[in-house]
């Protein structure tokens, strides 16, 4: 998967260049060396999840690391946390666009929370050896227990606690393993006393298909992010959640010990452009319009400068 890296790529030009050096009588070092880097020997791998905001802001990554020199290797839509998160940490894979707080709850289950620079902290300290997080994003794709809008008026609901207000049977929908999150249907029993009547497993992490459920009244609670144009198109009602049921979640890179510093500035010149506004707009480009990620990247990092 990866190609040579710098210190082979070292041992071969030394062999290839040595004589010639030794009958150049050169006291200086290879010439073959100056402006190496390890933008010339190494690849990233970058990865996303399933979900097309994550791909979206892969390719981003992707994108302006290539425009800086890095060959990159795409390895995107690959799952859930469950299936990714073993990936990172084996080394397997080198940049990964993460959300703080969903994160740090996946390596740490009885995490505090807090604000988001109190959850980006935790975070660090929470990492296993070889991986870090670089600068945050102000951009946050929030988990979010949704409703129709004519649910919301039926029951004047306004948070997460106002569901208890419900008198019919609610179905909640979201990917399978939402009924093991730390904020899923049992947190919402355990915290709340709202009783769940079933789960429909809906595996498109809270994109059309689960929006159709929820607006079919196939179901009446959803887990969707709050970066999905869907909410607004569909007019449908985020709860709020004055109780922080869900961590603050601001994008972050994740990224393994192959990316040295020169990397980690490409990255951290995208993280200071990307806001919320702008990843609801990106993520309405594909929802939409129907644009491909890699046109929607091009297009953003062209009119940030970052490219």
């Amino acid at each position: 998967m990866f190609t040579i890296t710098r210190g082979r790529l070292a041992l071969v030009s030394a062999v290839a260049v040595g004589a010639v050096v030794a009958l150049a009588g050169c006291a200086s070092g290879d010439p073959l060396d100056e402006g190496n880097s390890s933008a010339d020997s190494e690849t990233l791998v970058v990865g996303s999840q399933d979900y097309y905001s994550n791909e979206i802001i892969a390719e981003i990554y992707a994108q302006a690391l290539e425009n800086g020199g890095f060959t990159v290797d795409r390895q995107f839509r690959i799952g859930q946390r469950e299936a990714y998160l073993p990936e990172i940490e084996s080394g397997s894979i080198d940049v990964f666009p993460e959300y703080s707080g969903s994160l740090l709850q996946a390596l740490e289950a009885d995490a505090a929370g807090g604000s988001p620079d109190e959850v980006y902290t935790a975070l660090e300290a929470a990492l296993p050896d070889g991986l870090t997080v670089l600068d945050q994003a102000d951009a946050a794709d929030q988990n979010s227990w949704t409703v129709t809008q004519a649910f919301a008026d039926t029951y004047g609901l306004t948070d997460i606690a106002s569901l208890t207000e419900v008198t019919e049977p609610i179905t909640v929908g979201g990917n399978s393993e939402l009924e093991t999150r730390p904020y899923g249907p049992t947190a919402l029993k355990e915290k709340y006393g709202i009783e769940i009547a079933g789960f429909t497993p809906v595996e498109d992490s809270g994109g059309p298909l689960t929006v159709k459920a929820l607006v079919d009244n196939k179901i009446q609670l959803a887990n969707i992010y709050t970066a999905d144009p869907n909410i607004e198109s569909n007019n449908l009602v985020a709860l709020d959640d004055p109780d922080n049921l869900f961590f603050p979640d601001n994008v972050v890179p994740l990224v393994s010990d192959k990316v040295d510093a020169s990397a980690a500035e490409i990255l951290n010149a995208v993280s200071a452009a990307l806001d919320t506004d702008t990843l609801v707009a990106l993520n309405a480009q594909s929802v939409n319009d129907q644009a491909a990620a890699d046109t929607i990247a091009t297009e953003w990092l062209t009119a940030e400068g970052l490219i």
